[in-house]
């Protein structure tokens, strides 16, 4: 009897194609994740044949960033994220700023309206940090000084984003287009009657409540639950214990705090990696993240138009 199975289908098509067009573009020497958007374009609703779920796509996706993330915080302590900050604050903010101003002056000389040209400046003024850090990964930066920093700078974008999100609706009217009242299930949304201070006071609490959890509570709590899984011998029961980490600090993070999810991610493993078991979870978190990283850039590739 046959079955509607989209997730089976889009997990089969979108790592199939993948492996297949990664392969091909390793065998000429070029990055596997060209081979990987090509099978994301294939896929998608652009081009002819079958067409993956694109929700699902994405749900998959957001796995492969909180993993990725994961992955990186293990390899980090909170003294090496600020041992960067002197570079990576005021970097990051220059950067984004002048990128923002850069996007904003293209925007206005295409004749779009103040808000439209914000919003693309800020689009312009992030790098992704999937690719980023799959990059340093490939290329085994990751633990050094360069790439400290390149994740510090990251981390400071993603904060500005989450900032910059909920500063957009109460700005809304200022730039030209409808403000945004109601709330919604996600405590990043916050009402437009709390003023424009109001919402970044209410932001900037919120990520330092998140930062304080974790580095009080989740310090305690988070080694004692590896050390408690690995103390009964199964290997199985710890890789779920690590699994569960990353993903219910990530979705906790994002619903109670506002925070991203691949914020949230780094965190827990930042938090995992001072525990005397951090390279055993890396191991055991490799080839799921690896698998799920694969389907972001699967799910980026589905976008393309052809």
């Amino acid at each position: 009897m046959p079955h509607d199975t989209p997730l089976i289908a889009t997990i089969v098509a979108g790592l199939g194609l993948a492996f297949v067009f990664g392969a091909i573009a390793n065998r000429f020497r070029i990055p596997p994740l060209v081979g990987y958007l090509i099978a994301g374009v294939l896929v998608g609703p652009n081009t002819p044949g079958f067409v993956a779920d694109a929700g699902l796509a994405n749900e998959l996706a957001e796995i492969g960033v909180i993993l990725l993330m994961f992955g990186v915080g293990l390899h980090f302590s909170l003294k090496d994220l600020l041992s960067v900050r002197a570079i990576a604050v005021p970097g990051a903010i220059v950067q984004i700023g002048f990128a923002t101003a850069l996007g904003a002056i293209l925007a206005w000389m295409l004749g779009w309206s103040m808000g439209a040209g914000l919003v693309f400046g800020l689009a312009l003024s992030v790098a992704s940090t999937v690719v980023l850090l799959r990059a340093l990964q490939e290329r085994r930066l990751i633990e050094t000084e360069r790439g400290r920093i390149a994740v510090g700078w990251l981390i400071v974008e993603d904060l500005a984003m989450v900032l910059a999100l909920v500063l957009l609706p109460a700005l809304a009217g200022v730039l030209g287009g409808q403000q945004q009242v109601e709330t919604h299930s996600s405590l990043l949304s916050l009402p437009a009657s709390y003023g424009i201070w109001g919402v970044v006071g209410v932001t900037l609490a919120k990520v330092a409540a998140f930062v304080v959890v974790m580095l009080v509570v989740g310090r305690r709590v988070i080694p004692w639950i590896l050390h408690y899984v690995a103390h009964t011998g199964s290997r199985e029961l710890f890789r779920l214990a690590v699994l569960a980490i990353a993903l219910g600090v990530a979705f906790g993070a994002a619903k109670l705090f506002g925070v991203s999810l691949a914020l949230g991610a780094f965190f827990a493993g930042m938090i995992m990696s001072e525990s005397e078991l951090s390279h055993r979870a890396a191991e055991e978190s490799l080839p799921l993240r690896d698998a799920f990283s694969v389907l972001f850039f699967v799910s980026v590739g589905m976008l393309f138009d052809p």
